[in-house]
């Protein structure tokens, strides 16, 4: 008896966004009285760092410092449309719907700016700390608390902007079925070192490459975090979880979520995360969907590593003791048969 080892890849290429006749997702942002940009959206925020995301979207387009932008994810019944937080579109949709409002909002603070300095809004800049400045003047300048003041008290201005991504309709062409379903396209690879017990038919995910094309990666640290997150459920997918008809009947199945069988902190896997950066003509800033296919290449992966340890291919999950050790069985009495 022997704990194999054996490593295995695959990759996968997923779709941004998805065409189910007209796909917007709109943002509204205005100035507080002191400066502060609050971005009102309907997209919701599953744990995914869509907030974050919408933030620095709106941060780089305005030329502000990121302490001054407060992302609301109000009540779907009464904040702007959003589709849906689905089909790994939020950065793509919601990006660009934030950057489009931040640029019609910059532009009406540099108006004001323009009418505060006595200059014109053409010659005007953002200095990224919170200054508008003349160009090639520093010393010429009003800080955005003092401008939102003055655009409220004195001008009688709101400085806000809407924005709005629609990704239109595309119907089949009779004769092809050529369409336009999503965006873009991002793309993926993983590569899994397993240890495969063959006497009790565990096995054991040891490392996880992940190399991951997502356009750019506008916050990497959260990328990172969303790769190596997915990997996590595609570990679990691939080896624990198991849904209705639980085999061999229904009596060894949980009875609730704390019963269920998912990995602990000892199962996870090491991992190696990396981005190639190719960006999106039509992403905000250049970003594409990451969030549902950073679970989809770990899984054949690991079948991939598995089969490479100890010759069993296994094709239906999860990848039980109980599948691996029937499979070795299978080998053993199809070894036998042949001739020698």
């Amino acid at each position: 008896m022997a704990k194999l080892r054996g490593r295995g890849y695959a990759s996968v290429n997923y779709p941004t966004g998805m065409n189910l006749g007209g796909d917007p997702s709109q943002a509204l942002i205005h100035a507080t009285t002191t400066g502060t940009f609050v971005i009102s959206l309907s997209s919701v925020d599953l744990g995914q760092g869509i907030k974050t995301i919408a933030a620095q979207c709106a941060a780089e387009t305005l030329g502000l410092p990121i302490e001054n932008v407060l992302v609301d994810t109000a009540d779907t019944d009464t904040g702007p449309h959003c589709m849906g937080t689905f089909a790994s579109r939020g950065t793509h949709r919601v990006g660009n719907a934030v950057i489009m409002a931040a640029a019609e909002a910059r532009a009406v603070m540099l108006e004001v700016a323009a009418e505060e300095l006595e200059v014109d809004a053409a010659d005007l800049e953002t200095d990224g700390t919170g200054f508008i400045r003349l160009k090639g003047a520093e010393e010429k300048g009003i800080h955005i608390t003092d401008l939102a003041l003055a655009a409220h008290f004195k001008h009688g201005r709101t400085i806000s902007g809407r924005g709005i991504y629609l990704k239109e309709p595309s119907v089949p062409v009779p004769e092809t079925g050529e369409m336009d379903p999503d965006s873009c396209q991002a793309h993926a690879c993983t590569a899994a070192a397993v240890e495969v017990d063959d006497e009790t038919g565990v096995v054991e995910v040891l490392e996880l490459y992940n190399a991951y094309e997502v356009g750019r990666a506008l916050n990497p640290a959260m990328a990172t975090q969303q790769v190596e997150g997915g990997a996590w459920m595609g570990v679990s997918h691939a080896l624990f979880e198991t849904t209705e008809p639980y085999y061999p009947s229904r009596d060894h199945g949980p009875r609730d979520f704390a019963g269920y069988l998912m990995p602990g902190p000892a199962d996870i896997p090491v991992q190696h995360s990396l981005f190639l950066e190719r960006p999106a003509a039509n992403g905000p800033y250049g970003a594409k969907g990451i969030g549902e296919m950073t679970a989809n290449a770990p899984i054949p992966a690991i079948a991939n590593a598995i089969f490479d340890a100890c010759g069993v291919r296994l094709d239906s999950m999860p990848f039980t003791p109980e599948r691996v050790l029937r499979g070795l069985d299978a080998l053993r009495r199809k070894s036998e048969e042949e001739p020698c």
